[in-house]
């Protein structure tokens, strides 16, 4: 279930899109925030965001997604906003299978510049496109099992499992929330405290994620 009410939230959780250019970032982003597509768009410059709402166990957790570049001449910006974020999503093309061996290279990237417990999706694209497929559904299950990540397939032109990944990255990051202790929480104050091994920032938008308390 999604809600309207983007400045009203109790979570905030950083979510950055990783992959090669052209495995279609962008347009699962626009997809799940604003439920659009676009086929003339173009390659993302530099790193771009947009937020969604949704409702999980009656709290309000808003997304705020970060769409990386793939260009290799935008590596060095981009590395600096992994920091802060505690979920990514591996993306690939499923008819482009360079996209997919490049896998290793991004996985590593993200390890080397993120949090180490944070909860990563591999996100197999453009099944609209299946009669171009190029990589089997079972070598992407193989890789995310032995990865341990989660793996989904998706199409942004159709919407097919857009909402579904979002969903269940930001729910698994939600129960993660849930197991750290309140007492714990209560003596984190402008710092980085773990939660359930998932690393969460305490600091304003967009340095995310944020628990709202109270009002004022």
């Amino acid at each position: 279930m999604t809600v309207d009410l983007q400045d009203d939230y109790d979570y905030l959780f950083k979510i950055v899109l990783i992959g090669d250019s052209g495995v279609g970032k962008s347009n699962l982003l626009s997809r799940f925030c604003r439920n659009e597509f676009n086929l003339e768009s173009k390659s993302t410059i530099g790193v771009e965001f947009a937020t969604k709402a949704i409702q999980i166990d009656g709290k309000t957790v808003k997304a705020q997604i970060w769409d990386t570049a793939g260009q290799e001449r935008y590596r060095a910006i981009t590395s600096a906003y992994y920091r802060g974020a505690v979920g990514a999503l591996l993306i690939y093309d499923i008819t482009k299978h360079p996209s997919f061996e490049n896998l290793e290279r991004w996985l590593q990237e993200l390890r080397d510049n993120a949090d180490s417990n944070i909860v990563i999706m591999l996100v197999g694209n453009k099944i609209d496109l299946r009669h171009l497929r190029s990589v089997p559904t079972e070598q992407a299950r193989k890789f995310s099992e032995d990865h341990k990540l989660l793996f989904i397939e998706t199409s942004a032109l159709d919407s097919t499992n857009v909402e579904l990944a979002f969903q269940t990255i930001l729910n698994d990051i939600y129960k993660l929330m849930m197991k750290k202790p309140d007492d714990e929480e209560k003596q984190i104050k402008q710092s980085i405290q773990t939660s359930g091994g998932t690393q969460v920032v305490i600091q304003k938008e967009p340095d995310t994620p944020i628990k709202k308390k109270g009002c004022c």
